[in-house]
């Protein structure tokens, strides 16, 4: 009998936790656009209650998956929350003739939508400003309260996942993304230059918090015979041409609080640490790796054609990847699919890395090349492994 698709992944991203080789690649997905589902729905590939029922790691995501011929969603996590506690409430601030309105959003970010639009918002405003907007709303909704961590509902979303032979994951939060988020990333510069004693004690209090729930989760996890198999964190703190965040500024602020929480999970023998964070991250990596980050998710091919070869030529077996896949393949036509087949197959034989799509699979994704990708992967990456 084979391994299961846990095994095969941790074995694959060299976690010590456990013994041999792999004996087959795991096919994995990173979840789907809600236009994408809806358009699937309407083309009969998935019921209405499906399209509108899915998320990550749930019992339509895994239906989903398996008719497509995937093995799980990588992006299958559990935790306490790390966000704000209580987010602001969201209200309408003006509406306009052309559609459009302004909304307070639950971050405290007042930004301009339309009703319709799957774009980012435009941020016209926001409440963290300065030490007094930190003090007297931030500071307050960063505190690490019982009612952050439902212990039921995480030990049931693990057990159903580990059950299923899938790899499940703790979600530890963002250490700079979500503050980048509150105050934006002009206000965020300001804050930084204005007021430095701040800016380092934003980072500090957020990771303070995260550090203790997540605490919290290991602990209930241990209490009741389960462990996570893996650690994840969120940060999409990059861009096309590089970070949003001066790398030694990085290091010298955020890294320590990593390196404190990675030092936590290997006291519960999690040793396989990834990260998501969008655009070319080249010059963030070995902050992470310095401070036991290391696997990257997702490797996004976009428009500067990430690839994990040259980050494993650079730090060797330091640095694992999941991701990487261009998903852009999924609407031409078969001969791109084996085209991006024949690419992803020798960083397989590469070693510490497993393909994904590189995002969130795009409305104008057909079900069709996806299926094909499914398959065609686990046949030709079958004869890798002897089968």
């Amino acid at each position: 009998m084979g391994r299961s698709v846990r095994e095969n992944a941790l074995a694959l991203l060299g976690s010590k936790t456990v013994t041999g080789p792999a004996d087959s690649l795991p096919i994995l997905h990173f979840g789907f656009w809600d236009q994408l589902l809806e358009k699937w729905a309407a083309e009969g590939h998935l019921t209405a209650a499906e399209a509108t029922g899915w998320r990550d790691g749930n019992d339509i995501d895994r239906a989903i998956g398996r008719r497509l011929g995937f093995d799980q969603n990588y992006y299958q996590t559990t935790g306490a929350n790390t966000g704000l506690w209580p987010g602001f409430a969201e209200i309408i601030v003006e509406e306009y003739p052309d559609g459009s309105y302004l909304k307070l959003n639950a971050d405290g970010v007042i930004v301009r939508e339309r009703h319709g639009a799957v774009s980012i918002p435009t941020e016209v405003a926001h409440m963290l400003v300065d030490r007094r907007s930190f003090d007297a709303e931030y500071r307050p909704r960063l505190q690490a309260v019982p009612e952050r961590l439902d212990v039921p509902a995480m030990l049931a979303f693990l057990r159903a996942g580990q059950g299923a032979g899938e790899l499940v994951g703790l979600f530890c939060g963002s250490y700079y993304g979500n503050i980048r988020n509150w105050a934006g990333l002009e206000g965020l510069a300001y804050i930084a230059a204005d007021e430095p004693e701040l800016y380092a004690e934003m980072i500090a209090v957020n990771a303070e918090m995260s550090y203790t729930v997540t605490r919290r989760a290991l602990e209930a996890a241990r209490a009741a015979g389960e462990r996570f198999d893996f650690a994840h964190f969120w940060e999409d703190i990059c861009f096309k041409n590089g970070p949003l965040v001066h790398p030694g500024v990085f290091r010298e602020l955020v890294g320590p609080h990593y390196r404190r929480m990675t030092a936590l999970l290997a006291e519960y023998d999690i040793d396989i640490v990834s990260v998501d964070c969008d655009g070319s991250i080249d010059l963030l990596l070995p902050v992470w790796l310095e401070n036991g980050v290391n696997t990257m998710f997702p490797i996004e091919v976009g428009t500067w054609n990430a690839s994990i070869a040259p980050w494993r030529a650079q730090y060797g077996d330091a640095v694992r990847g999941v991701g990487g896949t261009d998903k852009r393949v999924f609407a031409r036509d078969r001969a791109a699919v084996d085209a991006e087949i024949d690419r992803l197959l020798p960083l397989v034989e590469g070693g510490g890395y497993i393909p994904c799509p590189d995002h969130r699979l795009p409305p104008e994704t057909e079900w069709d090349l996806v299926r094909y990708y499914t398959d065609e992967l686990r046949r030709r990456s079958a004869l890798l492994f002897g089968g």
